[in-house]
């Protein structure tokens, strides 16, 4: 008789009440007596799940040794620095990671009082102000053509990326709403469009390009050629033990910088971090450029306020400048001057857009 298998155990948890606090916060708090949607369920479940593994990292201890009392300011703030110097996240992204660990420990306080004194130290913490009209960053064409024409598309994971990223480029859509959109949400024939569940469990509609729906049909003859375009099995998948399970955020985001890093040797325009979102502002930005309205961007954004979308006028106004100073070989005089222009630009804008 062959030797039995030794039975594994799981690993003992250090702080067992943290990740039974995390197990009833995610599967009934939010669901049920908050009656949050599941993309923001998901949104918290992914926040806490980075959060742990930043702080067993950190503290260079394993993720069942992780406590509460990690939940600190010190560690709160190294994570929040992280996010943008390392990750290069956005000042909102940073202040919504913010919120959601604040709203998780506000939930554990309000159920064990000890952990109120943490609660108060990270609401020490400061939300982070952003000017709504810097510079959005967002690839050029010549970037985008690059990073589309870097996987070998001959093999099924290249075509799986490169679809995903014409998908993130055509649609525009969240990260959240891409990796939800599931096979029945996708509607072909005479007008192509894909549903997007957004924010506060919005839905809009966006349409698909011609050339996106031919890489979109390739993609469905490879991943999903047993599937009726009527199923609620996810577009975007990974096989874990045989199974289709939905793409994280975080494994797109590795795949997206692996094509990013490989690509910027034969396109230096490529920026050195490539995110999701990235491809969400690119397309906006790139559709200003090319004429649509920015009221029709808001809209083709999911951008509730049209004051959101202002960032991409300002930036096209912004890149116009520069390339003006450029071309008079970096000489501030005249019109070109910024201190002459940079008011009278915001001013215009505002006045514009009904601000």
């Amino acid at each position: 008789m062959g030797r039995m298998k030794k039975t594994e155990t799981p690993a003992k948890l250090r702080d067992e009440k943290l990740f039974k606090l995390i197990r009833n916060y995610l599967l009934v708090y939010l669901p049920v007596q908050r009656e949050a949607s599941v993309h923001t369920v998901t949104d918290y479940r992914t926040v806490l799940s980075q959060y742990l593994s930043f702080a067993a990292e950190k503290n260079g201890i394993k993720l069942n040794a992780v406590t509460f009392d990690m939940f600190n300011r010190e560690n709160l703030d190294a994570y929040l620095d992280y996010l943008t110097a390392e990750k290069g996240f956005s000042t909102a992204t940073r202040n919504n990671r913010l919120a959601a660990i604040r709203a998780f420990v506000s939930y554990a306080s309000a159920c064990y009082p000890e952990y109120l004194a943490l609660e108060s130290e990270l609401s020490a913490i400061k939300v982070q102000k952003d000017d709504p009209f810097s510079k959005v960053d967002y690839m050029t064409e010549n970037a985008v053509t690059a990073l589309l024409n870097e996987p070998d598309a001959k093999t099924k994971i290249g075509l799986r990326d490169r679809f995903l990223m014409i998908f993130l480029y055509d649609s525009g859509a969240r990260i959240s709403e891409a990796l939800g959109v599931r096979l029945r949400d996708v509607k072909l024939g005479n007008s192509p469009q894909v549903l997007l569940f957004g924010k506060g469990n919005k839905v809009r509609a966006v349409p698909l390009m011609e050339k996106t729906v031919e890489h979109l049909q390739q993609y469905i003859a490879v991943f999903h050629k047993d599937e009726s375009l009527t199923s609620a099995v996810t577009l975007f998948y990974v096989l874990h033990k045989g199974k289709k399970e939905p793409m994280n955020d975080e494994t797109l985001r590795v795949r997206l910088q692996k094509y990013a890093d490989s690509a910027r040797e034969k396109c230096p325009e490529i920026p050195k971090k490539v995110h999701p979102h990235l491809w969400r502002h690119t397309r906006a930005m790139h559709l200003y450029q090319h004429g649509m309205d920015l009221s029709l961007v808001s809209q083709w954004l999911g951008h509730v306020n049209l004051s959101t979308s202002l960032v991409y006028a300002y930036a096209d106004t912004q890149h116009k400048r520069d390339a003006i100073e450029k071309a008079m070989g970096g000489e501030r005089s005249g019109i070109t001057d910024t201190t002459l222009c940079t008011v009278d630009d915001d001013a215009l804008l505002k006045k514009l857009y009904g601000m």
